[in-house]
């Protein structure tokens, strides 16, 4: 069996504001390396559990926070920026199952640094589904036959992962306060939980399925303002709702919306915020 591990940072335990997840700021540091322990957990619980082979697709900002020389030997990483399918890089029909470490709840929900892609991002939606990068993952993951076995995060990622995937196992790490502040568990006691839930995971593999896509999607993307909308409808094959910032796309598969989803935030970051 082969195992898919996406880690963002914003979900992992003690790292509850913008410190600890911008590379130019005084914590981060601290949060790489307690980011790397949380990833190690789980690629050396699924070893022990005879998995035989464990990618981690670093899968926060520019994408190279994990500390390499600090992660689990046996592990492969998938590190950098630019990757055609981001936070889903890498996956597809031969993995058995994913984890999602280190995630965070949906724009306009409450927890921890909550956001969906951007900032930018009010809401974001397949059809008529409210989506963060959890549930855009999954259904990434879901086009391929992979189930998502596992969501560590905040108990409002829990709570988002539980909506959407029946039977998924969650690990809440920590509990959140407000969206920069949390009830959080040491990385001792955040090791222990991630190994325990890994197992649990693992073992509960065959009541999970893949979380499956819509055949042919509509992207639809709630911006913060007028000016990002302006900037991602230069995108072929959108249509934007005049004095909205709503942008839609219609796409032939969810790997197709997944990558006009990735055009269309990084066109919208260019609004200059004057």
């Amino acid at each position: 069996m082969k195992l898919y591990i996406s880690i963002d940072m914003e979900g992992v335990t003690g790292l509850v504001d913008d410190t600890f997840v911008d590379s130019a700021k005084r914590n981060y540091n601290r949060g790489q390396r307690i980011m790397t322990a949380e990833a190690n957990h789980v690629i050396e619980a699924a070893f022990g559990e005879g998995i035989g082979e464990v990618v981690v697709n670093d899968s926060h900002s520019k994408m190279n926070n994990l500390i390499i020389e600090e992660l689990y030997p046996r592990a492969q990483l998938i590190s950098g920026d630019v990757k055609p399918y981001s936070m889903m890089q890498g996956l597809d029909s031969t993995y058995e199952g994913a984890a999602f470490l280190g995630y965070h709840s949906r724009a306009a929900r409450p927890g921890v640094l909550s956001h969906s892609m951007i900032f930018g991002i009010r809401n974001m939606y397949i059809n008529e589904v409210a989506v963060g990068e959890l549930g855009f993952n999954s259904y990434v993951a879901g086009h391929f036959g992979v189930p998502v076995l596992l969501v560590a995060g905040d108990d409002e990622t829990a709570a988002e992962a539980e909506e959407l995937i029946p039977y998924v196992t969650t690990a809440i790490v920590k509990k959140q306060i407000s969206r920069t502040s949390a009830l959080c568990l040491t990385p001792a006691q955040s090791g222990e939980l991630l190994r325990e839930k890994t197992i649990e995971a693992l073992a509960n593999k065959e009541r999970v399925k893949p979380l499956l896509p819509p055949a042919n999607p509509l992207l639809t993307l709630e911006f913060a303002n007028y000016g990002q909308a302006e900037w991602a409808h230069l995108m072929p094959k959108t249509k934007m709702e005049r004095y909205s910032p709503v942008v839609s796309y219609q796409a032939d598969d969810i790997l197709e919306a997944y990558q006009a989803m990735l055009v269309m935030t990084e066109l919208a970051m260019r609004t200059a915020f004057c």
